[in-house]
């Protein structure tokens, strides 16, 4: 009997966004293609080292379809879908992969044109989700996705006395961090009175407590140790990952005020062997700003319920205690229909030191070292977390 292989240390060597933010002559094919080429020439690998694939969301048998249109031909694939973490869950499948010796370098991708198919009426804005399974005892009363969120922030402010100013503060914060991106859809500041005085969503959410709505993509290249040394730049290394779902039907959700990052931030920082006080910047998915506030709970950044005065004093600001979506978010930057793995995208560059004006320094004026990325699904349905560091 042979002796089982030693697991392989795992890295990402190529990340890149597509066109984003009012793209309207684009494909999401088109966006795909972009990504992936920018993410391979971003590693300095070519494309035949790639025989693992991930993509969700398009084409009728995704991944096979893009992978076709792509030009690539994987022997690994993965096509979860669990909503906005789905790029967190599926980073966590491909570095399993690559360690186990089953894939070599995976390539994750995700574009969308969902602005600018509403702008030409190729889809509506509707989000209820349908009206089958359990979810059909849910659509007859209106329960979109923007109302379940706005009923666990209603939740948390009642239980913990949350305030809709500490929520306003989020907002405001990302889009302080948009303004050194370029990327970003949105740069212009905002202040507290802007977010409160602004039309109502689903209360208690006004406009600019709710993501943008925008085109664009981006891909990742993960890889095994082994072709580190060929890549074109310094690698980030993926230290540990978890996964967690919770419940579909918000009659079935035991807790409001707790998402899945519970536990798949316990899981990703204890597989990694950190703490969250080791952490130099997180990227949280935002498409509310009660999701970064009760994720940073969550994740164990500070103790539940006191997120609300956690996100106060400009902690989240790129200069601040804790840097948070120092691209400015989905509340800023862009929100093409799933984040997730935008939020991989920006850890790494900022690990890389290659955020331009954005980027964060710890207090000796040094790289930051960690990072971690937490995505998101559903109305907090799913969760994945990632930790990052520049040290394997």
């Amino acid at each position: 009997m042979l002796a089982p292989r030693s697991p392989r240390k795992v890295a990402v060597v190529g990340a890149a966004l597509s066109d984003c933010g009012r793209v309207d002559e684009a494909t999401p094919y088109a966006l795909h293609a972009q990504a992936a080429r920018r993410a391979l020439a971003d590693s300095g690998l070519d494309r035949s080292v790639v025989d693992g694939f991930a993509s969700a969301g398009l084409g009728t048998l995704a991944p096979v379809e893009v992978a076709e249109y792509l030009g690539l031909r994987p022997t690994w694939v993965d096509s979860t879908g669990v909503g906005g973490s789905t790029w967190e869950v599926m980073a966590a499948h491909a570095a399993d992969a690559i360690a186990a010796g089953h894939a070599n370098a995976v390539l994750l991708v995700y574009g969308s044109t969902a602005r600018a198919d509403i702008k030409a009426g190729r889809r509506t804005s509707n989000l209820s989700f349908g009206g089958r399974g359990p979810l059909q005892f849910e659509v007859p009363y209106g329960h979109t996705l923007v109302a379940k969120y706005a009923m666990a922030a209603r939740r948390h402010m009642h239980e913990y006395g949350t305030t809709l100013e500490q929520l306003a503060e989020v907002a405001v914060q990302a889009r302080a961090n948009a303004a050194t991106n370029p990327d970003a859809m949105f740069r212009d500041p905002v202040t507290v009175d802007d977010v409160l005085s602004g039309p109502v969503i689903a209360d208690p959410f006004t406009k600019l407590h709710c993501c943008v709505r925008s085109d664009g993509g981006c891909a990742v290249l993960m890889v095994a140790q082994e072709y580190v040394p060929d890549a074109a730049k310094a690698p980030v290394w993926v230290l540990g990952s978890g996964t967690a779902v919770s419940h579909t039907t918000m009659s079935e959700w035991d807790d409001f005020t707790v998402s899945p990052a519970a536990v798949s931030g316990r899981l990703a920082f204890e597989r990694a062997g950190v703490r969250p006080s080791d952490i130099d910047l997180a990227e949280i998915y935002d498409a509310f700003t009660y999701m970064t506030l009760v994720t940073l709970e969550d994740l164990g950044f500070c103790a539940k319920g006191e997120g609300g005065a956690f996100v106060e004093k400009g902690r989240l600001l790129r200069d601040g205690a804790l840097p948070v979506n120092t691209d400015g978010g989905g509340l800023s930057a862009c929100h093409p229909g799933m984040r997730g793995l935008f939020l991989l995208v920006e850890a790494v560059r900022q690990l890389r030191g290659e955020a331009g004006e954005g980027q964060v320094r710890r207090a000796d004026g040094s790289l930051p070292e960690l990072a971690v990325a937490s995505g998101t699904g559903g109305w907090f349905c799913s969760s994945g977390t990632v930790v990052l560091g520049r040290d394997g």
